[in-house]
């Protein structure tokens, strides 16, 4: 395959998000055959199953770029030691209904950035189990569990020069790992 599409999902709302921060600087080192595109979560509604059979426009645009990605690429906080609710709500959507998940047969990376000492740690863990349930095939290793520092980031928004071998090696093997599950 020439070129990968990736559907970037991050997990919060915040303008000044340290995840939306992330997401921006991290795909700028990605293999050149790769595309980013951030999928906007905030706009659903809360999921309803009784509304499963007339979604709103917001549920039909995210399925549609999820279903039109190679790959996927979870960008998220860690709230009360778990996911964020914005992103729950966002992975119920796109498994419903019944055996029409979007998300069923895509890989996937999970990286997160929090001033905690653990980073994501337990917020990845959830989402990794939530995502074995919807059949995502999700990069095992390396794990990225970031806690923000100063010099993370650069002043242009870039990775900074201290965190930048490490997030260049995490984002080697994720590229790798969607190019052999996409084929």
């Amino acid at each position: 395959m020439s070129q990968y599409q990736i559907a970037v999902i991050v997990g919060s709302l915040r303008k000044d998000s340290l995840n939306r921060k992330l997401a921006d600087a991290i795909v700028k080192l990605a293999p050149p055959e790769f595309s980013f595109r951030r999928v906007e979560i905030g706009d659903l509604p809360l999921y309803n199953q009784d509304d499963d059979e007339h979604p709103a426009s917001a549920v039909v645009r995210m399925k549609n770029e999820i279903r039109a990605a190679n790959g996927l690429l979870f960008v998220s906080p860690e709230y009360n030691r778990s996911i964020p609710g914005l992103l729950k709500n966002a992975l119920d959507h796109g498994s419903r209904p019944t055996g029409q998940s979007v998300w069923a047969g895509k890989s996937a990376g999970i990286i997160g950035v929090s001033t905690g000492a653990i980073g994501t740690a337990m917020a990845q863990q959830h989402l990794r189990n939530v995502l074995s349930y919807l059949d995502v095939a999700v990069l095992r290793q390396p794990e990225a569990y970031l806690q923000m520092r100063e010099g993370m980031f650069d002043d242009a928004g870039n990775i900074g020069a201290g965190s930048r071998a490490h997030l260049q090696n995490w984002m080697d093997h994720y590229g790798a790992w969607i190019k052999k599950n996409v084929g």
